[in-house]
């Protein structure tokens, strides 16, 4: 009959812990994406560094060109780093500016 009553009121054997609450947050930053330019067998040099120079915020013509050159000699270059929305406007600027480009890759 005890036992019976301990449970009707509420009564418990052993305490509830509850886990204490901490108001740290943990922020975590928006991945960076890899905008890539391919190598191809129609687009120029020059077209390649003046698309580069006209859409890439702050590109010089020395770097264009040092880009442009990896891409010809090595297939590929990373022409810019950055967050995801800036990197889907980038890519798709050069894209319909005829270059050939690889997908957006998390960096």
């Amino acid at each position: 009959m005890v036992a019976r009553l301990a449970a009707v009121y509420g009564m418990a054997s052993a305490p509830t812990v509850t886990p204490e609450k901490t108001n740290q947050v943990t922020r975590k930053p928006y991945p960076n994406y890899k905008v890539i330019v391919l190598n191809d067998d129609f687009n120029t040099f020059q077209h390649v560094a003046e698309c580069l120079m006209k859409y890439i915020p702050g590109m010089s013509g020395d770097r264009a060109w040092d880009l442009t050159n990896q891409v010809h000699y090595e297939g590929q270059a990373i022409v810019w780093v950055g967050p995801q929305e800036a990197a889907e406007l980038y890519h798709q600027q050069l894209r319909r500016a005829g270059l050939t480009m690889a997908p957006l890759e998390a960096a």
